[in-house]
């Protein structure tokens, strides 16, 4: 007995990255950087700004970045001139230097606001609210998509 097989046509697919560009974006130049700085200004969204400020500041990766800790930030209720972070990928310290700009973005926040804008509580004894508010790495990448949308 012979099987038989159909002998259906193929209908060829378009890749879905026709016509995108793909790999690694272009850094930012630095008219865009005060483009994106001036219009979150305007928005007066003091978090998205601090966190872009930080950004760009130190050069963290994205994990890093939502890893921050008012501690690593902040000494008391002063924002630092220098910060050091154990980067997560190399574990390896690496100390930026915070600009005046962002320094005046992350004072002009109140303290819940400078909280739930790094991820931990100033100290491990603040639990009398309940747990920290933490920027989860989705929060940090809407955040991101929010600032490209503005470039």
């Amino acid at each position: 007995m012979i099987m038989e097989t159909s002998n259906s046509p193929v209908t060829p697919r378009a890749p879905l990255n026709k016509g995108k560009v793909t790999g690694q974006k272009p850094p930012l130049k630095l008219c865009e950087i005060w483009a994106i700085r001036t219009r979150l200004q305007m928005s007066s969204n003091l978090r998205e700004l601090a966190l872009f400020n930080l950004a760009i500041d130190s050069k963290l990766r994205a994990c890093d970045l939502t890893r921050l800790c008012v501690r690593d930030v902040c000494q008391g209720t002063r924002v630092s001139i220098r910060a050091m972070v154990i980067q997560q990928k190399t574990h390896r310290p690496v100390q930026f230097e915070i600009t005046e700009q962002t320094r005046s973005s992350l004072e002009g926040m109140d303290r819940p606001s400078r909280i739930a804008l790094v991820g931990c509580s100033v100290s491990e004894s603040d639990s009398r609210l309940g747990p920290p508010v933490h920027t989860s790495v989705r929060q940090a990448r809407t955040s991101l998509d929010r600032v490209h949308r503005l470039r």
